[in-house]
């Protein structure tokens, strides 16, 4: 058949690098980081490092995590398989015992030869991944996790007082933590380690690298405040709860309530509002740990390129889900809103997203991703989608579909390979393309446990769609023994519309309308929640 002009580049470039064997993998996954990241249009945030590898790579405007909490959103994506099969919406099992014995994306690169490895937190520790890390299934040797994590929640945080606290806003002098060091630069350091141990070695690896910030507490080295003075800091343009919000949609942030410093606010459960003083330090706190966590990046970026690894080294750097910072009157994450399941998704691949370097140079000098607009890709895909995309772009194939039950499929795919950006310049909205996410609730009306309810007092679950036109979500009865949907037992609906409500403050959902979408959706193809 006829190859066309744009192909034939595109088939050059990918050969190119298949003429250097297969490719590396470098895999970074942030904790609770949002799209709050200057290549993706933040005017106050700093993160030069993630930027410059943006500039470099495939940039996805609008990837969306299938659960807005560590453990679920971690298990999918690396299983590529959604909360629903994995059967995980806590903490508190072990897929390959409580679902299925389902092939991990670094196991599929151990089964063909790679050496895989696990530094800082990829796999959520504890219960959820066998307190192995999933090893010896996914990783070649056991996974690294740095000594000085142990501290991260206990009194390390001096106050006015002078005393220490277990504060939200923990910036400290860096010399004066035990060992001298914070979790995340150990990780970095043992990355930069086994980077080196890779070069010398030669063999195919898989590094997967998790950075622990900006997860709370916001534990840091106290100069990155210096990046972000208050002044400059602005509060969030939507803190009301949104109008005819359900009750049962609501997140009432009970982790950060429990910090110290937040305690002493004495803010009344569960709409009480922090006061703007105290908003205006955490959303600092924040900007300053993704700055902080921006540094470590760029330490495994200028390694690469130190060690001529970058031209045969897929790069993927991504998140477990998103954080609010004060919208909707909501902090943390826990809920199905934009701002809690909106991830940055950047890939970087040698020879497709840029050319080889022949000569030498820095792969990484600073470029505006806005000026590279064929790198780019706005509209919708999933975390699920990584696992495909990164095993066919890295030379290994695309695992198949799932069939529609596939409990004992070792190895498929519920998301989409991605690869078809790669290769053709996206051609505007697509409203076929749909995210799901979802979020477990104990009750209707917000309680204690309403963040991060086991999975026996699960009652509702909440389902939510993102379209290029809307975000709609519907809460409906759950039965936690048999995992069971009741789509006749509506506990509640939201509707925003984009266009007009891109920050959805306003819900309109009504039953006219839930019958309208309901229409809508029949039309499309069937992919993703067979209740939609």
């Amino acid at each position: 058949s006829e190859v066309k002009p744009a192909d034939s580049c595109w088939v050059f470039k990918f050969l190119c690098v298949c003429f250097l064997g297969r490719k590396n993998v470098l895999f970074i996954v942030a904790d609770d980081l949002r799209t709050s990241l200057g290549c993706y249009g933040d005017p106050l945030v700093k993160s030069p490092n993630i930027d410059q590898l943006a500039s470099k790579s495939q940039v996805f405007l609008n990837a969306y995590a299938q659960q807005a909490v560590c453990a679920p959103s971690r298990t999918s994506m690396l299983t590529s398989r959604r909360p629903d099969t994995t059967r995980l919406y806590d903490f508190k099992s072990y897929w390959r015992v409580h679902s299925g014995n389902y092939t991990t994306l670094p196991q599929h690169f151990k089964s063909h030869g790679y050496t895989t490895m696990s530094v800082g937190k990829v796999f959520h520790p504890g219960i959820a991944s066998n307190h192995s890390d999933d090893y010896p299934y996914s990783w070649s040797i056991p996974a690294y996790h740095p000594a000085s994590f142990r501290f991260e929640n206990q009194k390390m945080c001096k106050g006015k007082d002078g005393d220490l606290h277990a504060n939200l806003l923990c910036a400290v002098n860096v010399s004066e933590q035990p060992g001298g060091t914070l979790p995340d630069l150990e990780s970095a350091d043992e990355a930069v380690r086994l980077l080196k141990s890779r070069a010398v070695d030669g063999a195919p690896f898989f590094l997967a690298v998790g950075f622990h910030k900006p997860h709370i507490p916001f534990r840091i080295p106290q100069e990155y405040l210096s990046l972000y003075p208050l002044d400059k800091i602005i509060l969030a343009p939507d803190p009301d709860v949104p109008k005819l919000l359900p009750p049962v949609a609501y997140n009432p942030w009970t982790d950060v309530r429990k910090r110290d410093d937040v305690q002493k606010l004495n803010v009344s459960f569960p709409y009480g509002r922090i006061p703007d003083d105290f908003q205006l330090r955490i959303r600092q706190h924040y900007y300053a740990a993704v700055s902080y966590m921006d540094a470590q990046v760029g330490r495994l970026l200028s390694t690469l390129d130190d060690l001529s690894l970058t031209d045969s080294t897929m790069v993927v750097f991504t998140s477990d889900h998103g954080w609010s910072l004060g919208e909707h009157g909501e902090w943390a994450k826990y809920s199905n809103f934009d701002v809690a399941t909106r991830v940055p998704l950047i890939m970087f691949v040698p020879g497709v997203t840029t050319y080889h370097n022949w000569l030498w140079e820095s792969t990484f000098p600073f470029i505006d991703v806005f000026s590279q607009s064929e790198q780019i890709v706005r509209n919708m895909v999933e975390l699920v989608d990584v696992f495909p995309t990164v095993s066919y772009m890295s030379g290994l194939g695309a695992p198949e579909y799932c069939p529609d039950v596939s409990l004992q499929v070792e190895l498929c795919t519920e998301g989409d390979n991605l690869a078809r950006t790669f290769r053709y310049k996206e051609r505007g909205k697509n409203p076929e393309l749909i995210a799901f996410s979802q979020y477990p609730r104990p009750a209707d009306t917000p309680q204690e446990n309403s963040d991060l309810p086991d999975l026996k007092d699960i009652k509702v679950m909440g389902y939510s769609l993102r379209s290029w036109d809307y975000r709609y979500t519907l809460w409906l009865g759950f039965n936690p023994r048999d995992f069971q949907v009741n789509t006749s037992d509506v506990h509640g609906g939201e509707l925003y519309m984009m266009e007009d409500d891109p920050g959805q403050d306003t819900n309109i959902y009504s039953d006219a309308l839930h019958r309208m979408v309901m229409g809508k959706m029949e039309s499309l193809p069937q992919v993703g929640f067979s209740l939609f």
